[in-house]
């Protein structure tokens, strides 16, 4: 039967009663958790001996002495075939084969996904719904209150791979409640969401490279609001100015490397685009006015909704 890892992970009253384990994939780390939780869950309700294998011809059959049964752990599966389930019935050893993905076992795991005494999991790199099922996950097993803000931060920046995944967030529900801010979690995350002006100087870029510039260095709330009067600035500048030299002079100096890409911008402008840049800032400031803080889908839509304006 196939398993998804996930459902396999979190299950608090997970029930061990396969004799095959096959963990699969791409994602070593979360390969490695799936593996040690088997041998966790076997340790905790019985005596059980755990022994490393090369591949299955190693295998010799039979318990040991003092122990209620072996568990193998397999580490090449690539002489693996049907005829090891039946070599295996009436002996009370259990398999854990571990290896990532290749075109060399594909047949080898669907003999698993067939055979009804065997589980195969495939392990892949955590994407927005797994993360979220994790978060939450943790979240209920402790007293630790995450506010809303900060808990789409995480689940926008915490690793995708599960060991570093888990590790962060570890050391995120560590903290005393009252540390649980954004400045602790950027300090902890090692996020670096300066330089947001750079989203602007990304203007020009294909929407999918600015989207990712943005969700870099826009985090909260409070950074839509910061970008958007960074945008205002420059927007502002753009406006007031009636033609290139007057636009050239009132450049401030400390942007001399960005000179030639705003200049650049200032002769797309003419007065319809201007027109509409003004009624865009003007409802963007109406929002937030009224909202307090704009919200981050609303923050990437106004940046492309300037970078729309500009380049039509």
């Amino acid at each position: 039967m196939r398993l998804d890892p996930l459902v396999f992970l979190l299950d608090k009253n997970l029930k061990l009663n396969k004799k095959f384990y096959f963990i699969s994939g791409n994602e070593s780390t979360l390969i490695q958790k799936i593996k040690r939780r088997i041998v966790e869950g076997y340790k905790k309700k019985e005596n059980l001996f755990v022994q490393n294998i090369d591949t299955i011809d190693e295998y010799r059959g039979g318990d040991g002495l003092f122990e209620d049964k072996k568990i193998y752990y397999v580490k090449n599966v690539n002489r693996f075939d049907e005829k090891f389930f039946k070599k295996t019935l009436g002996t009370a050893d259990i398999f854990i084969f571990a290896q990532e993905n290749s075109q060399k076992i594909k047949k080898i795991k669907n003999l698993f996904v067939k055979n009804q005494d065997s589980v195969l999991m495939d392990c892949y790199e955590l994407d927005r719904s797994s993360k979220i099922k994790i978060l939450n996950d943790f979240l209920k097993f402790t007293t630790k209150v995450v506010p809303k803000e900060l808990y789409w931060l995480l689940v926008e920046k915490l690793d995708n791979r599960y060991a570093f995944f888990e590790s962060a967030l570890s050391n995120v529900l560590e903290l005393n409640q009252k540390d649980i801010n954004i400045i602790n979690i950027k300090k902890l995350l090692t996020i670096d969401d300066s330089n947001k002006e750079r989203i602007f100087f990304s203007l020009l870029k294909k929407n999918k490279e600015i989207i990712e510039i943005y969700r870099e260095k826009v985090l909260t709330n409070s950074d839509v609001n910061e970008l958007y009067y960074y945008f205002k600035f420059f927007s502002q500048l753009i406006i007031d100015c009636g033609n290139e030299n007057e636009y050239d002079r009132k450049i401030p100096i400390y942007l001399f490397k960005e000179k030639s890409f705003l200049i650049d911008v200032y002769r797309k402008f003419n007065l319809r685009k201007k027109k509409l840049l003004i009624k865009l800032l003007s409802s963007t400031e109406t929002a937030l006015r009224s909202e307090s803080n704009l919200s981050l889908a609303y923050g990437l839509r106004f940046v492309l909704n300037v970078k729309k304006i500009t380049i039509s």
